[in-house]
């Protein structure tokens, strides 16, 4: 796993090789902030969610580049065992990691983020609804926040009101949403 910007930029992690985390290729990492960075100023006080945490790589490459907060969540224990080593080599005190499942920390959520990232298993039954729950069910989501869902190529949410853009890198596929768009559109 290696950190594509910032201030922790060309640093690695070895992933170790029982996991079973797809992990988002450095590829489509360094296409997707660099379409963000057109979004988001991630050094302006932003709190991010990395949901679906896996490696942790999203994780690591928000706080690189300048998140105030970020929280990560993962239900398996070795990958948020690893998530912890890696903070705690790097000594960030930015991070709070959750082992738990992600729809259950969504649902019952206080806390309001201004980025959300999401890379469920492409498999999940539950990754159609994802767009819906973060940003019509709950207010996790700042009013000028954004979230991106990573997904297989079968998906399609440009339907969707908070849609503002779809990019491919591979076979990799990001849908970033935005409360903003659909509050533009009723105007």
């Amino acid at each position: 796993m290696r950190v594509i910007g910032g201030k922790y930029k060309r640093r690695r992690f070895d992933v170790p090789r029982t996991f079973k985390a797809r992990p988002t290729t450095d590829f489509a990492k360094e296409n997707i902030f660099n379409v963000l960075s057109n979004h988001i100023d991630f050094e302006d006080g932003i709190r991010a969610l990395d949901l679906f945490a896996g490696t942790g790589s999203i994780t690591v490459e928000l706080l690189s580049r300048g998140c105030d907060n970020v929280v990560s969540v993962e239900k398996d224990s070795a990958h948020c065992n690893f998530i912890g080593k890696v903070l705690k080599e790097l000594g960030d005190e930015n991070c709070f990691l959750v082992k738990g499942d992600v729809l259950k920390y969504v649902s019952g959520s206080n806390s309001v983020f201004d980025f959300i990232f999401a890379d469920p298993p492409y498999a999940l039954k539950e990754l159609p609804l994802l767009p819906s729950l973060i940003l019509d069910e709950t207010d996790i989501l700042s009013p000028d926040g954004i979230f991106v869902l990573e997904h297989g190529k079968e998906y399609n949410f440009s339907d969707n009101p908070h849609f503002i853009d779809h990019r491919v890198y591979g076979s990799v596929n990001f849908s970033i949403f935005s409360k903003k768009r659909a509050e533009d559109s009723d105007d």
